[in-house]
């Protein structure tokens, strides 16, 4: 290939993947008329006359983040049909609209009030949730249908009636006795099911010490349930049908050996024990997880992973990159993929993905998160009841991913180091 052809070929590419198209015509562009001037031949007559707020997107057909934007216009339209008035120009199709609307990049969007004065434009991908955000900054609060109508439980239809030291503290599952581990405080003790547990538990104490933790761990013997030392135990590390490891705890290295002739595994100190587990972390809260507990996250060409599928949206906010992030639906297994650009959401596989922020009431009656444990995504609506009904003691409410993400994407860097950390997270 030539050089001429390799610059041209290179040039049009970058142009195809910015959007950036050329309104310049060797002068500056010129700025928005104001008010409704740019909505010539009879739109300001009918704007006036509907008397409500007005989204322009201007973009083009084959521009990538105009693509991206295409759905999220279509369904603003749909949603907000009679309280937000929603229009697309394709500046490729109509180039004078570049030079009139006075735009240098595409895609832009320009708000206007219903009286058709301008009240903000944006240059580049911009998320359904920062849409809608920008709109409230602006004074108008335009919700959505969706939002409406999404499903809400403060308050648990059938009570969790087990005791409270048969239940983890950590993923709320119960206790059993021959995998019990506890945490013994000053003035209380910590129950958790087992020792997996324990090290999320321990990965989210600040500054955890682990000769001083160590000491207050005791673990259920895995024969008769016996509670003994955690440090000086030994345990068969095995896996379990679906990949998992699986832990025993024993006094000494006789009776696991014995344990281990009619149940493979690996034979590990407490110090192995802990290296194994903390293996994988989680890439926004740090937290211990297991990978087939985790959601995969892809940034750049480098992986990680989240604890939840929330904490995985968090990825973004903690290395200000775009990524993808892998989840399961809770209720079927099926995957679920999400992208982001510039920070907001910019796809999701299906597009019918929902999530459930999963939230408790907090000492002052406020809800808040209900933990990693807690949290899930959907591929529909539908399964999204469907598990809520399967799991009446669940309490939270359903939220778009878009909206997921953008709350994570407004923590700081300080918030993002406490998060998920015991008496640290807010």
């Amino acid at each position: 290939m030539n050089a001429p052809l390799k610059i041209g070929v290179v040039v049009g590419l970058a142009c195809l993947i910015a959007g950036v198209i050329v309104v310049k015509q060797g002068r500056k562009p010129e700025p928005a008329v104001p008010d409704m001037a740019p909505a010539a031949e009879g739109k300001a007559a009918s704007t006036a006359a509907t008397a409500i707020p007005r989204l322009v997107d201007l973009g083009a057909g084959k521009c990538i983040p105009c693509k991206l934007m295409a759905p999220i216009l279509e369904e603003l339209k749909k949603e907000l049909a009679g309280r937000l008035q929603v229009e697309f120009i394709d500046v490729w199709v109509d180039p004078t609209a570049g030079t009139k609307y006075g735009i240098q990049l595409i895609p832009t969007q320009i708000f206007y009030d219903p009286a058709g004065k301008e009240l903000f434009r944006h240059e580049g991908f911009f998320g359904k949730e920062d849409i809608l955000a920008k709109w409230k900054d602006l004074g108008f609060d335009l919700g959505s249908q969706a939002a409406a109508t999404a499903l809400v439980r403060e308050t648990a239809a059938i009570p969790d009636a087990r005791p409270r030291d048969q239940v983890c503290i950590l993923c709320d599952e119960t206790v059993n006795p021959k995998t019990r581990t506890v945490v013994k405080g000053q003035t209380e003790q910590k129950i958790l099911c087992s020792p997996h547990c324990y090290f999320i538990y321990f990965s989210s104490i600040v500054g955890a010490d682990p000769k001083v933790e160590d000491a207050k761990v005791t673990v259920a013997e895995g024969a008769g349930g016996t509670p003994i030392p955690a440090a000086a135990a030994v345990y068969l590390y095995g896996m379990d049908g679906k990949g998992r490891p699986t832990i025993k705890a024993f006094a000494d290295k006789d009776a696991a050996a014995r344990e281990q002739q009619g149940s493979p595994g690996n034979l590990l100190t407490w110090d192995l024990l802990r290296s194994k587990e903390m293996a994988t972390r989680c890439g926004f809260c740090d937290r211990a997880v297991y990978p087939e507990d985790s959601s995969p996250v892809k940034v750049a060409e480098t992986h990680t992973c989240g604890c939840c599928p929330m904490c995985a949206l968090g990825v973004a906010a903690r290395l200000q990159k775009d990524i993808e992030v892998e989840a399961k639906d809770a209720l079927t297994g099926e995957p679920i993929r999400a992208k982001t650009l510039g920070g907001s959401l910019a796809s999701t596989e299906p597009r019918t993905a929902v999530a459930w922020a999963g939230q408790k009431k907090g000492p002052d009656g406020k809800m808040v998160s209900a933990g990693c444990f807690k949290q899930a995504w959907f591929t529909t609506e539908a399964n999204l009841k469907k598990w809520v009904e399967a799991h009446p003691a669940a309490t939270g409410r359903q939220i778009p991913i878009a909206q997921a993400l953008a709350e994570k994407m407004k923590l700081t860097q300080e918030q993002i180091a406490k998060a998920c950390k015991l008496g640290e997270c807010k």
